[in-house]
């Protein structure tokens, strides 16, 4: 097996002749062979013992050949790549058998290769980064998210329901005064106000009495299951209690029940920087993901389109890999969010499209850089893949080649050069949507809605006024 030739067959696309020898292709046929014989029956011989020369005698001399080379294939194209020393950025495709018989098989492969990129000027991009603060009253939300979390419910029973109570119930439901699957359920806790049961359950528990029973009329939405869409039902209620979330004071206590703070002034301190810290990383990644954008804009290159098909299809094998993972096949998945398979092939390819020339884009700065990946480059990023997915080092290094690794670490030290030699601009305040006036009636002139300025613009101002 061996190389013949190579040529350039399109842009960034190079095409290898490849022959097999005679020899090579002929104990090719006879392993085949030596495996479906078992299979094999012809009258006058025993399945399995039929000679090989019978076999071609009967089906034609050439009835091994797809076999043998299917078997040859992998190997005759891996050395031959190798021989050519060409760099592919794809598998090898749009295979012709040129001659194939006694004297061996002649065919062709075709590769992209690596486009040749110019990513223009890549220092001094800008974009904008929204400015990091924590707010007042973002800290209040997050203290009643806390207060909410680590509320208790308390009984009360010298009232009637009401909204905001959490009820609990007794229930069964009826369709034409039979019972129907799924329509029972006892001591169950139902937040009134929630809108969690069908619309107008809960309206007609508020005002009951602890103990009491009743009945509870609604009619079934139209998007419910068949079963039950738009019937009328009648479901027999007892209220056996009602209780109330019970808030816990903002106080040294309940800081320290957090577990982390002292005091009150410590927990306002700790949110507020974990709210920094969380906006921070938020406009980190928008800042770099703009950055990436104006990469794949400005980079200019002949891009094979085998290189984005292949990739297309890596990400659409791995969102159905997901998906199945989790015991949802692909078609249950389009069928559960309406998805047309076209345009969610479609949508796939763009992003694969984003993706290809933004690594051709880092691949090109690494390149003009002279950036080099060391050992411990290595070891923690096989350290930080192990860690993500659970797994050992060596695990890693099995399924993940050190050249793919070294790659993968070039080009992430290629975004670090773009986004530390970036420039932050400060982001602009959303603009103001001006009301139009309603027309006046009866010839009787009306004022213009007053404009309502937004907090967004409203804080851009005291900004500005600093």
């Amino acid at each position: 097996m061996s190389l013949k030739s190579v040529k350039e067959a399109e842009a960034n696309v190079q095409e290898l002749t490849v022959v097999i020898d005679g020899e090579t292709f002929k104990k090719a046929n006879v392993k085949v062979y030596n495996k479906q014989k078992k299979d094999i029956a012809i009258p006058g011989f025993r399945k399995g013992k039929v000679p090989m020369q019978m076999v071609q005698k009967m089906y034609g001399k050439g009835v091994f050949y797809e076999d043998a080379l299917n078997e040859l294939f992998p190997e005759a194209v891996e050395a031959a790549l190798a021989e050519s020393g060409i760099k592919a950025v794809s598998s090898a495709y749009d295979a012709n058998v040129i001659s194939i018989g006694d004297d061996g098989v002649e065919f062709t492969v075709k590769f992209a290769v690596q486009p040749v990129a110019d990513v223009g000027e890549y220092k001094g991009l800008s974009a904008e980064k929204a400015a990091v603060e924590a707010t007042e009253e973002e800290i209040s939300r997050e203290i009643d998210r806390l207060r909410e979390q680590t509320s208790r419910l308390v009984d009360v029973d010298d009232r009637a329901a009401k909204d905001g109570d959490t009820a609990n119930i007794n229930f069964e439901g009826f369709v034409d005064g039979v019972a129907f699957e799924g329509g029972k359920a006892e001591e169950y806790d139902l937040v009134l106000g929630s809108g969690s049961f069908i619309p107008g359950f809960e309206e007609q528990i508020v005002g009951k009495n602890i103990g009491e029973e009743f009945d509870v009329n609604v009619t079934f939405p139209a998007e419910y299951t068949p079963e039950l869409a738009s019937k009328e039902a009648v479901f027999k209620c007892k209220l056996n209690k009602l209780s109330v979330k019970e808030l816990p004071e903002v106080d040294d206590e309940f800081a320290k029940d957090l577990g982390e703070y002292d005091t009150v002034a410590e927990l306002k301190e700790g949110i507020k920087k974990d709210i920094i810290e969380r906006k921070q990383h938020n406009a980190d990644d928008a800042f770099e993901n703009a950055l990436r954008d104006q990469l794949v804009e400005n980079l200019k290159a002949d891009i094979p389109a085998i290189m984005i098909d292949e990739a297309a299809q890596q990400n659409k094998d791995s969102f159905i890999q997901r998906f199945e993972s989790q015991g949802i096949s692909y078609q249950q998945y389009l069928q559960y969010t309406g998805m047309d398979e076209k345009v969610l092939d479609e949508q796939i390819r763009t992003e694969a499209e984003k993706q290809v020339k933004l690594r051709l884009a880092l691949e090109k700065i690494a390149e003009l850089e002279n950036i080099e990946v060391t050992e411990d480059d290595v070891n923690a990023e096989l350290d930080k893949i192990a860690t993500t997915y659970g797994i050992d080092i060596e695990t890693v290094k099995k399924i993940a080649p050190e050249e793919s690794i070294k790659a993968d670490v070039a080009v992430q030290k290629a975004m670090k050069v773009v986004v530390d030699n970036a420039k932050a601009a400060k982001k602009k305040a959303a603009p103001k949507k001006k009301a139009a006036p309603k027309a006046a009636e009866d010839g009787a002139e009306k004022p213009a809605p007053k404009k309502r300025t937004t907090k967004k613009a409203a804080e851009k101002k005291a900004e500005d006024a600093e």
